[in-house]
């Protein structure tokens, strides 16, 4: 396994507390974790608390591929930070910086060795984006 760290980050115009209930809340979770507009994410499980399992399903709306990200919550401070560890033992780290009614979301995970970091980088960002996308439409 590489030793990569990849940085994403994204300002959202909403206070904190709205921000991390999108970023943590299995009905909110459905509607913004894919990375472009063929893509969804049907279910998701959030058992948020340290040890707590996470599970968000991606499929391609065609039906050509679908797969389930699967995590358990290493860190849960509310409105600060949350650590996902997954199962192939890679991290992702996500903090929350409130700021004059904005909140900075910042996400760290390790690479994986099947892709190009920038192909990473690009996807994960794109979920953020859409993340931002959806908390600000309310």
């Amino acid at each position: 396994m590489t030793n990569n760290q990849i940085t994403i980050d994204t300002i959202i115009d909403a206070p904190v507390e709205r921000v991390w209930q999108a970023y943590s809340t299995p009905a909110d979770i459905t509607q913004w974790n894919f990375a472009s507009d063929d893509w969804c994410c049907p279910s998701a499980e959030a058992d948020l608390k340290v040890g707590g399992a996470y599970k968000a399903r991606m499929e391609a709306k065609d039906g050509s591929f679908g797969f389930d990200f699967e995590a358990v919550y290493d860190e849960v401070d509310p409105h600060k930070a949350l650590t996902l560890a997954m199962s192939d033992g890679r991290k992702a780290r996500t903090t929350f910086e409130s700021s004059g009614g904005q909140t900075k979301v910042t996400t760290t995970f390790d690479a994986e060795d099947q892709n190009p970091i920038d192909i990473q980088r690009d996807g994960w960002q794109a979920i953020l984006n859409n993340f931002k996308r959806h908390v600000e439409a309310g």
